[in-house]
Parts: C-alpha cells; structure tokens; sequence
C-alpha cells in the first residue's frame, strides 16, 4: 500500500525574483528582460558571440554571460546601450503618477 502526500501549489506572481525574495526583484526582472532582447537580437542577426562581441565592444565571455542570464554586476544602463548597439531604438518616457512612487516598466515592440 502506498501513501499519497498532499502537494500544495503556490501561484507565483509575474516576478520570479520577487517570488524568491530577492530585495531588488524589479531591478532582476528588467535585467532579464533586457538580456533576453540582446540574446534575441543576437540571434536574429546571426552573430557568433565573438562577431556580437566586437560589435558591442565588450568581452565575449561578458556576452556569454548576459547571454545566459549572468547579468549580476551590469548595470540596467548597459543592459540598454546593448539592447541600442543591437539595432533597437531604446525609449525612456517620464511622468507624473497619482501615488506615491512611480514604477520602471519595459515594453517591447
């Protein structure tokens, strides 16, 4: 006879991050955003990591890296100069909003 256990199922938000309780959970979730669009456009234009490399003037093994979702330590400005070199318009708007602190939200087109 075998014994069934109970699973409880958690429903996570639409941040992972946030889910592990990481302290800058929306800053984690940008980043991976934008490495993701780099991984994207890098594949998209059919680059080697090396051709990516001189292209975006950093190290290979740095594009290896964000790549592969190793982004500790690159700034979200970076993440968008990237994004940049890569052929995307990068657009930032600011605004005024009815609560107390406002929000960085990514779209992509």
């Amino acid at each position: 006879m075998t014994q069934q256990s109970e699973v409880t199922i958690e429903e996570g938000s639409t941040n992972v991050y946030a889910d592990l309780g990481y302290a800058d959970a929306a800053e984690m979730q940008r980043k991976s955003q934008l490495a993701g669009e780099i991984s994207r456009a890098i594949k998209a234009r059919r680059l080697t990591q090396d051709g990516a490399a001189v292209l975006l003037g950093i190290d290979q093994s740095k594009i290896s890296r964000i790549t592969r979702g190793q982004f500790r330590g690159v700034s979200e400005a970076k993440l968008l100069e990237l994004v940049a070199k890569l052929g995307h318009d990068v657009k930032i708007v600011v605004g005024p909003v009815r609560r107390r602190a406002g929000k960085i939200e990514l779209q992509f087109a």
